[in-house]
Order: structure tokens, then sequence, then C-alpha cells
């Protein structure tokens, strides 16, 4: 499931957005200033942060310059009232990546988070990163182990790296199928146990062992080769 936290001092907002974004299947945690923005940040890691700007403690501008220093890279959409093209500008020299001025259509949000969620999981390290015996290589999609390179498809790809990042821990099934299909339902209900199985593919013909194992009750995970 994907994961989002709201940052909105408005309660009553607040109150509805979460209600609305539950119905999409959006897990939601709630902070109602920028300083508790930073708090549940530093503790969990979100798929995407959706923030006011005027708030008590610390701007949501402030909050995401701080999270930007921190090195961390969440997603923000920032929401305002403030519409003047300085006000923008500023909310984008501060880190943000989208900008939606309130009052604003719920759907539009969901169209602006579905985008968002779905350029993250196309973005992927520009630099090989290498898992034991396993290199990964974002600029020719391709895995390599004893001199055995191996080019993927970009859906599994994009699944080798989602369970890269979490390796050795495992990956739910449901947030796996949120995070490479965000726009809806994957194409149908074997379609995630199809890509495993093709990256399985891929891995076990170099290796001669399994490295995508399934956690019962779990979902899967990358077991680093050594």
């Amino acid at each position: 499931m994907v994961e989002l936290l709201l940052v909105e001092d408005d309660h009553e907002l607040a109150g509805s957005l979460m209600d609305y974004l539950a119905e999409f299947h959006y897990d939601v945690d709630f902070a109602r200033d920028g300083q508790t923005c930073l708090e549940l940040a530093r503790r969990h890691e979100y798929d995407l942060i959706v923030m006011d700007v005027a708030m008590p403690r610390m701007s949501g501008f402030d909050a995401c310059r701080q999270l930007r220093r921190e090195q961390n890279q969440t997603p923000v959409i920032f929401l305002t009232a403030r519409d003047a093209l300085p006000d923008k500008a500023q909310g984008y020299e501060a880190g943000g990546d989208d900008y939606l001025v309130k009052p604003f259509e719920p759907q539009e949000l969901i169209w602006r988070i579905r985008a968002l969620l779905r350029r993250g999981a196309a973005r992927q390290p520009r630099t090989p990163r290498q898992l034991g015996d396993l290199i990964i290589d974002p600029v020719s999609q391709s895995l390599s182990h004893n001199g055995v390179v191996t080019v993927l498809p970009a859906l599994p790809f994009n699944l080798l790296n989602l369970l890269a990042d979490a390796a050795p821990e495992p990956v739910s099934r449901r947030r796996l199928e949120a995070i490479l299909w965000p726009e809806g339902d994957p194409p149908d209900s074997d379609a995630l146990r199809t890509y495993v199985y093709r990256l399985r593919q891929a891995l076990g013909k170099p290796y001669g062992n399994e490295l995508i194992r399934t956690v019962h009750a779990k979902g899967y995970r990358l077991a680093i080769p050594h």
C-alpha cells in the first residue's frame, strides 16, 4: 500500500482529505505542523508528502528545506492559498515537487499524487549499485554477476530495484502493486506473480539459486548473493 504523510493545520480539511485518500486505498499519516512532519519523516519512509505551507511552529517551505538538507528526497506536494508566481517559485526552490492552490478539487490532488508516484517509480539511481555479487546498472537497465549480463524490460527492472531498496527485508505484494501500477490495479490478478517469475528466471540462470524469495503473508524479498 502507498503510504502518504498529510501535513495540514486545518483539522476539518485534513479529516476530509484523509477520508478521501482512504477511498483510493492510500495509507495516510497526519501531522499538524512542519516540525511534526520532520519528526515523522525521520522515523518512517513515506512514498509522498502532501503539505500545507502556512502552519504553526514551522512552515511547509521550511520543513521541506530541512528534509532536503537531511537528504530526504520524498516527493512533496504543497497545498496553499498563496497563488502568486513568487510564492510558487519559493515552493519549488525549497525542494517541492508540485504546488496545488487552494481551493482545489480533491480529484486533482489524486491525479498529481499518481503522477509523482509514477515518476518516482521510474526514477532510478544513475550509477550502478552492488548488493553482494549482484550489480544493478540503471543506465543499461541490466544486472550482472561473474561476467554474465542480463538486460531487463522496464517493469521487471523497476521491480528488481524496489526489492533491492528493501533488501534483505520483504516488500508486501500490495506495496509493490501500488508502486508499479500507480494509476490503478494491475492488468490482472497474476500480473505481479508473472513479473516475479520472469525476474526469477533472469536471476536464476546466472546464479543457479533463487534470489527472489516468497515470504509467507508478507510478500517478496531479494536475498543478497555472496
